[in-house]
């Protein structure tokens, strides 16, 4: 009898020692409620900041900068001098062009009395003003003479300065043998329209001196400028760099597999590592029409207007750029960290009593944290988050598990 109960009990125990020691095994499991979330799908990159309205200052004359009349950061308006460029030969240009009209205008004058006296006269007058002429000349070959010892000149400029010098001498030469020779029939029309063209020579030389100062194209903040007094500025050569600065356009560099994600119009928030904890915002204003390499990366080069009120954004910048691609409000969702892949197919590890069940879902947008899931759960359900002890537990379907504190 004592032999029939040992055979019965000893099955009954083996079973709660089987179940003791399977519960006992069993992995700790953190898990988390799928529940509505706001979602926000985003682009993260990064981005240089330009100005969204600009225009460069250049040089219309060459010269030397004898004085500055701004600094990097001031607000200028349009048409305020920012250098003063060395007058010196745009003044001899115009005495030069003086002395030709005073040459032709005393020409005219002696034709119109006529006589040898007055050819005389005006024979005289036209030797002084070539002389006058050729000083000026001189004076003008020997400063870029000098200018060129400093590499400060072009050999072109040197070679115009004594053309004009070899110019000067000939017309002084001709004078002098007018005088020895003294036609004293002219010309009218001649003399006339030789006037004319000394005119024309002095309105050209008075527009090339006020040349010499350089003026803003448009009213805004110099956000370039690195001259120094002396420097040498050949015509065309940058002097400033102003740009209208309470609205900056943000080139941002978007990856090629996530240039679908953006349209026009779409939100961006702009953060500068100078300035932690401001924050910028603005919208796509115009697509890429390529991609280029950047780097190791390949990218589309996505143009955002930013508001700058405050102008606390500079040109030039490195900036941090997220484009909210789409925002879904009061959706269900869980964790990235709890979705997972079976056989090629989206899914999570549902908790059904202790133990654990697949669960195929279907996914929709998702941010750095969260995933949408627009099938395969309902609101407050269990899935598992992360594995808690032992930490190398694999898990799989039917499971035994024990949960930890939810979330």
């Amino acid at each position: 009898m004592r032999k029939y109960w040992l055979l019965l009990i000893l099955p009954v125990a083996l079973l709660v020692w089987w179940g003791l020691g399977r519960g006992g095994s069993a992995p700790t499991i953190h898990f988390t409620s799928a529940r509505e979330r706001t979602i926000e799908s985003t682009v993260p990159t990064n981005g240089k900041v330009e100005p969204a309205e600009w225009a460069a200052a250049r040089a219309e004359a060459a010269g030397v900068v004898q004085r500055i009349g701004v600094q990097r950061g001031q607000t200028v308006q349009a048409g305020q001098t920012l250098v003063w460029l060395d007058t010196l030969a745009a003044q001899s240009e115009l005495a030069g062009a003086l002395a030709q009209q005073q040459q032709a205008q005393a020409e005219d004058q002696d034709l119109a009395h006529g006589g040898k006296a007055a050819a005389l006269a005006s024979v005289e007058n036209s030797i002084r003003s070539a002389q006058t002429a050729l000083q000026v000349a001189e004076r003008n070959y020997a400063s870029m003479q000098r200018l060129a010892a400093q590499q400060a000149a072009t050999k072109l400029q040197v070679q115009d300065a004594r053309d004009a010098v070899d110019r000067a001498r000939l017309q002084l030469a001709a004078f002098e043998d007018q005088r020895r020779t003294l036609v004293t029939a002219s010309d009218r029309a001649v003399a006339e329209a030789r006037l004319h063209n000394a005119q024309s020579s002095v309105s050209l030389a008075e527009h090339r001196l006020a040349l010499d100062e350089v003026k803003a194209p448009l009213t805004g903040t110099v956000y370039q400028f690195d001259l120094k007094v002396g420097a040498y500025l050949q015509t065309g050569d940058l002097v400033a760099l102003i740009g209208k600065l309470d609205q900056v356009k943000v080139v941002v560099y978007v990856d090629e597999p996530d240039l679908g994600r953006v349209g026009l119009g779409m939100p961006v928030s702009i953060t500068w590592d100078a300035r932690p904890g401001q924050v910028w915002w603005g919208h796509v204003d115009k697509l890429p029409t390529q991609v280029i390499a950047l780097g190791s990366r390949t990218v589309g080069e996505v143009s955002t207007i930013v508001n700058n009120s405050g102008e606390g954004l500079l040109p030039g910048v490195t900036v941090n750029a997220t484009i909210v691609s789409k925002v879904v409000r009061d959706t269900l969702s869980i964790p990235k960290a709890a979705l997972r892949s079976m056989g090629g197919s989206a899914g999570v590890y549902k908790l059904d009593g202790h133990d654990l069940r697949w669960t195929a879902v279907k996914t929709g947008v998702s941010d750095i944290n969260d995933v949408q899931i627009l099938s395969g759960l309902t609101n407050g359900d269990k899935v598992a988050d992360r594995v808690i002890q032992p930490s190398d537990a694999e898990l799989h379907n039917g499971m035994r598990v024990r949960p930890a504190v939810d979330q």
